[in-house]
């Protein structure tokens, strides 16, 4: 059996609001991610898809129970030390890209490595490759507002990976663009999981989770039911 590299155990989210009753997110979440798997985490709305994938990508710590990434527990380490950690791990792939609108698409991809403390010279070579790969060569010095939607999700995947991470989140990264870029992007996670990347996608389109080997039903903050792709386990 492989190793869990994402470790989730009981956790629950709530947020307090204005009234007196907080919102309850996440309710007594298990779930173990293993290397090298890709899942799916699928919902209706208010689920908690989104809050799922936050905790997952050790954006945010839970209110209780215990969150480990690669065996470490967040809860017990410094907001430093978790970005530090969080960025060498985890690439994140958003529906929004989330690029830097004042950067370059060859700037928004050595981003992550600076984060790192990653030599300049390595950086900007890494991300004219990784550009490169995804049929953006022509495209380094362009920024964000003049590149389609689809070239900057490719941009952002660039991003994801630039410090090579064992784990990609992507977060509906299908949702804001066409069919054909939805397609590219999807083959690409595929690829990448094939190389040996856990991939972690939370979505709410149903026809996507036949890339996924394993996927995971929310309902009202819990998980209502598990099933395994058997295609995908062959």
């Amino acid at each position: 059996m492989k190793e869990s590299i994402i470790k989730i155990q009981d956790v629950w989210k709530k947020y307090e609001m204005d009234s007196t009753e907080p919102l309850v997110v996440l309710k007594g979440i298990n779930l173990n991610i293993q290397t090298g798997e890709f899942i799916a985490v699928t919902g209706p709305s208010g689920s908690g898809k989104s809050t799922m994938a936050h905790i997952i990508g050790a954006l945010d710590k839970p209110s209780w129970g215990e969150v480990y990434l690669k065996n470490k527990s967040i809860a017990k380490m410094s907001e430093s030390s978790l970005a530090f950690l969080r960025g060498k791990t985890v690439g994140f792939v958003f529906q929004q890209f989330n690029l830097l609108p004042t950067l370059t698409a060859l700037e928004n991809v050595m981003l992550p490595m600076e984060i790192i403390n990653k030599p300049e010279s390595y950086a900007k070579e890494r991300a004219r490759k990784l550009l490169e790969s995804l049929g953006l060569g022509d495209r380094l010095n362009h920024k964000p507002n003049q590149l389609s939607g689809g070239q900057q999700q490719r941009v952002a995947i660039a991003r994801a990976l630039a410090n090579d991470p064992e784990v990609i989140l992507a977060d509906e990264p299908t949702g804001n663009l066409d069919t054909k870029s939805g397609q590219f992007v999807m083959d690409f996670l595929e690829k990448m999981n094939e190389q040996g990347k856990t991939i972690v996608l939370i979505t709410h389109e149903m026809e996507l989770v036949k890339y996924a080997s394993r996927v995971i039903h929310l309902r009202d903050g819990r998980i209502e039911r598990e099933i395994i792709n058997k295609k995908k386990n062959r």
